[in-house]
């Protein structure tokens, strides 16, 4: 990018951590949001639909693909089709490592489109950049995923006692969920900057808010997917297989939605 760029200064630091200001060749100061800056560093390559170049089709692509797999692993008697809970456990496994490698990706995005003093090699995979409010949404969200990655892997393991079910299935699955709400509402203040606003004709707005709505529900599958340390029973499996369908689906609605907003205008 040519031209100086510096983090966004406004009235309180809230609102500053969502700007970023860019001084182009020209000398003229453009202050642009912080999202829109990250999904906008270079032109967009292909179509708004198949772009397989880019690295935000695939973000979208990847994030469809585990939702869908969430979705279809929620479904009423989807685990009866295979005549055990395993079938299902795999499901949800294979669409957990679809939303590491996508989140992964949306770290990387972040942490390319920084200040090049913040991340002077650009080719490291890790990097703490505790100033910027996308780099906290995506880490926290990266985060969020790897503990459902164990989750969903040790779900698979037959014989499972009540304590190990507890300890290494539900509360990993809790922990991200709470990592998944944690990067969503930082996400959300990130393209409304704050906490409220009314922008339903931009994408950004659209694709948060409904990845809010999905936290929300995950969130209410983790409480009633509780498993009982003694007796290994799911507290209630129907509510948590309904709410994980919710969220599933508003995922992969903002997956999807990913697409155009990739290929608008960057004014």
């Amino acid at each position: 990018m040519t031209g100086g760029q510096k983090a966004g200064r406004g009235r309180g630091r809230g609102a500053a951590l969502t700007f970023v200001e860019h001084v182009g060749p020209n000398g003229v100061l453009v202050r642009r949001g912080s999202r829109r800056h990250r999904k906008h560093q270079e032109p967009a390559a292909g179509s708004t639909w198949w772009a397989p170049a880019a690295r935000g089709w695939w973000i979208a692509v990847l994030f469809a693909v585990g939702s869908l797999l969430f979705a279809v692993g929620s479904i009423p008697g989807y685990a009866n089709a295979f005549g055990s809970s395993r079938g299902d456990a795999i499901t949800y496994f294979v669409g957990s490592l679809f939303f590491t490698t996508a989140s992964f990706l949306c770290y990387r995005e972040a942490v390319d489109a920084s200040l090049p003093a913040q991340n002077p090699r650009r080719r490291r995979f890790f990097v703490v950049q505790p100033g910027r409010i996308d780099w906290w949404a995506t880490a926290v969200q990266l985060l969020g995923t790897v503990y459902f990655n164990v989750s969903t892997a040790l779900a698979m393991a037959d014989n499972l006692s009540a304590q190990a079910a507890h300890r290494h299935v539900w509360r990993p699955d809790a922990i991200g969920s709470v990592c998944f709400l944690v990067a969503s509402a930082l996400a959300w203040y990130e393209a409304c900057h704050g906490w409220l606003a009314w922008r339903p004709r931009t994408w950004a707005w659209w694709i948060t808010l409904v990845n809010l709505i999905g936290s929300i529900a995950f969130g209410v599958s983790a409480v009633a997917g509780w498993v009982s340390p003694v007796t290994g029973q799911v507290h209630n499996l129907d509510r948590a297989n309904t709410q994980t369908l919710i969220g599933a689906v508003c995922f992969l609605i903002g997956a999807v939605l990913l697409l155009p907003e990739r290929t608008e205008e960057a004014a």
